[in-house]
C-alpha cells in the first residue's frame, strides 16, 4: 500500500458495527492504527506490547497507567507508551475512543 484515505466516521461505525473494544483499520510493516473504545466504568486487559504506542484520545475521560506513572486520559490528550512497557487504561469516567498507532506494526 503506498496510500490511504480514511473517514474518521466511517471508521467509528465500522468499530461500533464489529462490537469489540478493538478494530484495526491500517496496516503495514512499519505502523498499525486501530480504534480502541472502553466503556465508563470498564476494564483495560492490556499487556505490555513490543511495539511503541501512542494514543490520540477522540472522546471521553480516564486515566493511563504507564509503569509507576499516572496520566490523565481526556478529549485531545496524546500520550505515548514505549514498547514493554506495563500500561493500561483505569478509573474510565467517561466511555473513551482513541485512536492507538503502533510502530512497527502490532504483532
Amino acid at each position: 500500500m503506498d496510500s490511504a484515505s480514511y473517514v474518521l466516521t466511517e471508521v467509528l461505525a465500522d468499530h461500533a458495527a464489529a462490537g469489540a473494544m478493538w478494530l484495526e483499520f491500517l496496516r503495514v510493516p512499519d505502523l498499525s492504527v486501530g480504534v480502541y473504545v472502553i466503556p465508563a466504568g470498564g476494564d483495560d486487559p492490556q499487556a505490555p506490547h513490543n511495539e511503541d504506542e501512542v494514543y490520540f484520545v477522540l472522546s471521553g475521560k480516564g486515566m493511563l497507567r504507564a509503569g509507576d506513572d499516572d496520566y490523565p486520559v481526556e478529549a485531545g490528550s496524546v500520550l505515548y507508551v514505549a514498547k514493554q512497557v506495563p500500561h493500561h487504561i483505569h478509573d474510565v469516567t467517561e466511555a473513551l475512543r482513541v485512536l492507538v498507532f503502533f510502530a512497527p506494526a502490532h504483532t
